[in-house]
């Protein structure tokens, strides 16, 4: 069984100290009210949320996983997950930050990451019942009619609905101008809204069947019969799973239901289902054939609460593979006894195990600091009352997503088995909980866009297609905040690295658009080294800037000895990668040859 202890210090640290949220949002529309003490009371809540109802559900919940009823094609979760999601839902956290017009409290989004990543390190596979939820009412809200968001919005805001995506197809995974569900026009309801029959197979559908709320609410992607060939013929559909009256009360069963519950390799209690639609009522959401637009709110969103699902099993798993080392006597020093009182040493005075150790830490805070400066800017984007300063920090946020999903997400590999690796054979044993987060974090990668395809993404269309606008920007910061402290004593060992770095980025990123422009194969062979160069970098920033904020006011002074250090380790070890993917990309799509 493993322990969990909500990063509150860190968390306030990197949200008020390094980036400076509080003076941000309470100049934001509608943020007056934002202040350290609301946003610290709604942290303190959420830690102890997740330590005392989430986290002890973790291991049980793996071990006994989801029930599927062949019969009704229902399924029953957990033990105790029942209990965790009335008790969340009670708390008001279903609509932590939705508008306040449909039930929400709109507080802040960094916020809504910050409680996510908590919850999320409590038992990720019950977080991810409520968290799909997010992308839905988001899509409703910007794309939905005003009777949708009222019918179908605002009991999902109130925790008595749940919500879904529904995409992928056995045929159609990442290509969804490949799939082929249907909709068909059919008479409207008894309240004159349009209703179409919508009928295929989803797959891969992550909390499509559950006993926790009262009804689901699924937004699936399906074509008309008018659709362009390929993704520009895709519409976006609102399927509940009980069909719902005028009033909201719930009226027959639709005929949705899920045939199976897929056998995989982690996130056991979460019921990632196959969803078989068969003429369920549905109504369009959006403009016909405009369901991608839709798609894209719900994906952006969900790719960042993915990145922060990465930190946080990494969080975890730093948390107990550091108990571990300290506790566990183990062989002697190399410099002889540091115990001499002891049969043994800790593990702690091994070199190697300190790297595993700080390479974990140098990961999750530096994830951390990224994710909540990803969403610090979405609220800028949707907040600020300069129209320029909202262009401008979108334009910040559709670079950032790739790297934050895709970096956090793969870090997190690493993070987990080094943690396994700190516990030896005693990682592989299931009892003491690291191999489930091993197994756990290897869907992140994949779902939401695989690793590649943030990659492609970002070099693709951030970069050539949207001609680098937010790389400008994000560059433009790192090299103002090393001007700002060229002259710093405290951080000479990291400024000057990290301006030979940023340089370096912008050069490699202009030459390789040079040579995509010149053979299109060049970005397939580039993107994904691409993405670890331009995250090692964004990481070394954000670390800089921690530092940065210890010296100016840290929690204590060991706090600012560990980032000091912490910083250090990463400047001297890990930033150095970037060497090593910058020559793969030179090295061009000539070193990948045809296979037969």
């Amino acid at each position: 069984m493993t322990a969990y202890k909500a990063p509150l210090d860190d968390l306030r640290f990197a949200l008020f100290d390094v980036l400076g949220a509080e003076q941000t949002l309470t100049s934001l529309q509608g943020g007056e009210a934002h202040s350290r003490d609301l946003l610290d009371a709604v942290l303190d809540e959420a830690g102890r949320l997740s330590e005392q109802l989430l986290a002890p559900t973790n291991a049980p919940a793996d071990a006994e996983g989801c029930h599927y009823d062949k019969a009704t094609q229902t399924v029953t979760t957990p033990k105790g997950f029942k209990e965790a999601f009335k008790a969340f839902t009670e708390g008001g956290w279903t609509g932590l930050t939705n508008p306040e017009t449909y039930g929400g409290q709109a507080l802040p989004g960094v916020l809504g990451i910050a409680t996510t990543e908590i919850f999320q390190s409590g038992n990720l596979a019950w977080s991810l019942y409520p968290l799909l939820s997010e992308g839905a009412t988001h899509a409703m809200e910007l794309h939905g009619e005003e009777w949708q968001r009222e019918r179908f919005m605002k009991p999902i805001v109130a925790g008595r609905w749940t919500g879904t995506m529904c995409l992928t197809e056995p045929q159609a995974g990442s290509d969804l101008g490949l799939l082929k569900t249907r909709a068909e026009p059919a008479a409207a309801d008894a309240d004159g809204h349009a209703v179409y029959k919508i009928s295929g197979t989803k797959i891969f559908i992550s909390a499509g069947e559950h006993d926790l709320a009262e009804n689901i609410v699924h937004l699936v992607l399906a074509r008309l019969p008018d659709a362009p060939e390929g993704s520009r013929g895709i519409s976006m559909f609102i399927v509940p799973k009980f069909k719902v009256n005028e009033d909201g009360s719930l009226g027959a069963r639709n005929t949705v239901a899920a045939g199976a519950i897929e056998h995989k390799m982690g996130i056991h209690a979460c019921s990632t289902c196959v969803m078989n639609f068969d003429g369920a009522d549905g109504y369009l959401i959006g403009k016909p054939h405009k369901g991608l637009a839709a798609m894209f709110t719900m994906m952006n969103a969900a790719r960042l609460s993915v990145g922060v699902q990465g930190l946080a099993l990494a969080e975890r798993a730093l948390q107990n593979s550091l108990s571990y080392a300290r506790e566990r006597l183990q062989s002697r020093s190399l410099s002889g006894p540091k115990f001499p009182d002891k049969p043994a040493d800790n593990l702690l005075v091994q070199p190697d195990v300190r790297r595993m150790l700080l390479t974990q830490r140098a990961f999750v805070e530096g994830s951390r600091a990224l994710l909540l400066y990803t969403a610090l800017q979405t609220d800028i984007e949707h907040r600020a009352a300069d129209e320029a300063a909202r262009q401008k920090a979108g334009e910040l946020v559709a670079f950032l997503i790739p790297i934050a999903k895709g970096m956090t997400t793969e870090l997190a590999q690493e993070c987990t088995k080094e943690a396994l690796q700190i516990y030896g054979g005693h990682g592989y044993i299931a009892e003491n909980g690291m191999e489930q987060f091993v197994r756990d974090a290897r869907i992140i990668t994949l779902y939401e866009g695989t690793t590649g395809i943030q990659a492609a993404d970002l070099l693709g269309r951030k970069i050539l297609q949207l001609q680098g606008v937010g790389a400008k920007h994000f560059l433009q910061e790192i090299s103002t905040f090393c001007q700002q402290h060229s002259a710093d004593e405290s951080l000479r060992s990291l400024i000057g690295p990290l301006a030979v770095a940023t340089k370096e980025w912008s050069e490699l990123t202009v030459s390789l658009a040079q040579r995509v422009a010149a053979n299109p194969e060049e970005l397939g062979a580039a993107a994904t080294d691409y993405l670890y160069y331009s995250g090692y970098v964004t990481l070394a920033y954000l670390w800089a800037r921690s530092v940065a904020a210890a010296e100016a006011g840290a929690p204590s002074a060991a706090f600012k000895q560990a980032k000091r250090d912490t910083a250090a380790f990463y400047f001297a070890r890990i930033l150095p990668r970037t060497l090593t993917h910058k020559a793969a990309i030179e090295a061009g799509v000539t070193t990948l040859p045809e296979i037969a």
